[in-house]
């Protein structure tokens, strides 16, 4: 976690820009490009955090390796190049590019610590300016670690693993759903909605709320996080990472990949 002071006073690390907004996949550029800390890269989490989606998988599939290692070299990221990431949606977009680094060997981002709105807030500098990217040579990276397909879930349960859901807690019960086919959760998991890592500021809170918001979690049990599509889950990936459990595990196609083989509703 990076606090807006330390990146005032400078740091020595490739800046990402991870701003998206859901159902509005220009907008994040366009607020890029209408400002953004100077220095910063701009990634787009359909075009360059996401692969191709297809009739399973999920909305937002994990990229392909490679693809993504060229893409990070092309912004001179190599597996040990600081990197702070950034979005405004309380680390939702800039924990899925946190989580992807970590997943294929890179240092882990620092999130900036309340995000780009905590940045104008406290009067730092605004840039329209796209910097020139200085590449590095792309490094050879395996699969992604750290993660499950819905073919391994029933295993995982069956051995103690508990799933956290970590979506919002009307569509974890199956009150609405306003995005996916079919509403509900995946049997046996437990609610623990991504959003109360943080406070009304996007801030992270303090290891003993964070320990509160895991209370219902088994101890030392086998941790799998899902969500709508992988992306809002690595917000808890994150939490629990600082809270010292780095074996938790990602269910990248999450719950619309899971409802995409049950029946269509009526």
């Amino acid at each position: 976690m990076l606090d807006i002071a330390e990146l005032s006073a400078g740091v020595d690390a490739v800046i990402i820009d991870c701003r998206f907004v859901l159902g509005k996949p220009d907008a994040g550029r366009e607020q890029y490009l209408a400002g953004h800390i100077p220095g910063a890269h701009y990634l787009h989490l359909e075009e360059d955090l996401s692969g191709p989606v297809g009739r399973h998988g999920g909305r937002h599939p994990l990229p392909q390796p490679d693809q993504l290692a060229a893409r990070l070299a092309g912004l001179g990221i190599g597996l040990e190049t600081p990197v702070v990431a950034y979005d405004d949606s309380r680390f939702a977009f800039a924990a899925r590019f946190w989580w992807l680094l970590r997943a294929l060997g890179y240092r882990p981002p620092r999130l900036l610590n309340g995000g780009y709105q905590a940045w104008v807030a406290a009067g730092g500098a605004v840039s329209t300016t796209v910097p020139v990217p200085r590449p590095c040579p792309q490094p050879a990276v395996g699969d992604y670690r750290g993660y499950c397909g819905i073919e391994d879930l029933s295993q995982l349960q069956a051995a103690g693993a508990v799933l956290l859901d970590s979506r919002e807690p009307r569509r974890f019960a199956g009150l609405e759903e306003p995005i996916d086919p079919v509403a509900g959760h995946i049997p046996g998991a437990l609610n623990v909605p991504w959003q109360r890592v943080s406070d009304d500021q996007g801030r992270l809170r303090d290891a003993a709320a964070l320990a509160e918001h895991f209370a219902a979690v088994p101890e030392g049990s086998q941790r799998v996080v899902y969500c709508g599509s992988g992306v809002s889950a690595c917000v808890n990936l994150y939490a629990l990472a600082q809270l010292g459990d780095t074996e938790a595990l990602l269910y990248p196609g999450s719950w619309s990949d899971w409802c995409t083989y049950l029946p269509a509703p009526d």
